[in-house]
């Protein structure tokens, strides 16, 4: 299903009567179309003889648009963070690889280093001679050790966060949702509805004991998304211009391409999801 290019940038300002869940779901279709489109400017880039400035610039834009996500996605989960952690925009393949509602940071270095294998293989005659291709492939030292650094601090980073989410979903069997889970189901086994005055008691200890696990959720997320979003910016500025836009494309690509596998996966499968069906507006 294609979408009409639109503005992320106020696709999810202002509230609709439409569940959060759904509001994003429309926006991370748009947002996907103009991924695939970013990717064609990228590929053109690459393909065309560019100054730095020119590439620099295109590479903007394309950070741009990831952060116009992240600021879209915490502007959702302020309202329903648990829809943003149980995607429905997504296939089942990728669910089944998202870390705290998302892509795992450290991901970022594992694409970088397969890419620039794979074209320092395919370059290597000319990289033999000495001549330059200006890719992934033609990593300096210095660049090499700058990432290895930053892919250290940011592994460490995602344990942190990983054993902050750890010790929050062990809170959902503390003593007072214990407790409250024993006297909801007494009242439950006993058929009794209670007074009214009662029944709003319950309800509303209910939603005192369920709000701050809402809000420690967000929280992580929060850290989570913040740390995907500073792991791109950070590798890109150890990259030239040139070798930027390589980077990118194959992020795009990655991205793009599992979406597409992943949505083609479910419709063999009959798998459910986001309304009647799990459909995706990725033209992709």
């Amino acid at each position: 299903m294609s979408v009409v290019p639109c503005n992320c940038s106020h696709t999810t300002e202002k509230h609709t009567s439409e569940g959060e869940g759904e509001s994003f779901h429309k926006f991370f279709e748009c947002w996907i179309f103009e991924q695939n489109q970013h990717l064609k400017e990228l590929l053109t880039a690459e393909s065309t003889q560019l100054t730095d400035e020119q590439l620099e610039a295109v590479n903007d834009r394309v950070m741009e648009h990831y952060e116009c996500y992240y600021k879209a996605k915490s502007r959702s989960a302020k309202q329903d963070v648990l829809s943003m952690l149980s995607p429905t925009w997504t296939s089942s393949l990728e669910e089944a690889f998202l870390w705290i509602g998302g892509w795992r940071p450290s991901m970022a270095f594992h694409l970088l280093y397969s890419k620039s294998g794979l074209q320092f293989e395919a370059r290597l005659g000319e990289l033999i001679q000495g001549l330059r291709t200006h890719d992934l492939g033609d990593l300096s030292a210095s660049q090499l050790a700058q990432f290895d650094e930053m892919q250290r601090r940011t592994i460490l980073e995602e344990r942190e966060i990983s054993d902050l989410m750890a010790r929050h979903q062990e809170s959902v069997a503390d003593a007072s949702m214990v407790e409250l889970s024993h006297v909801v189901s007494e009242m439950i086994r006993a058929n009794e509805t209670g007074e009214v005055d009662e029944k709003k008691e319950i309800e509303d200890r209910v939603e005192s004991a369920l709000v701050p696990k809402e809000e420690g959720l967000e929280m992580i997320l929060q850290k989570a998304d913040e740390l995907r979003l500073r792991t791109l910016k950070a590798i890109v500025c150890v990259l030239a211009p040139k070798q930027a836009i390589h980077f990118l494309i194959a992020a795009a690509e990655l991205h793009l391409r599992l979406h597409e596998w992943g949505k083609k996966m479910d419709a063999r499968k009959g798998n459910l999801g986001f309304g009647e069906t799990k459909t995706h507006g990725s033209s992709s």
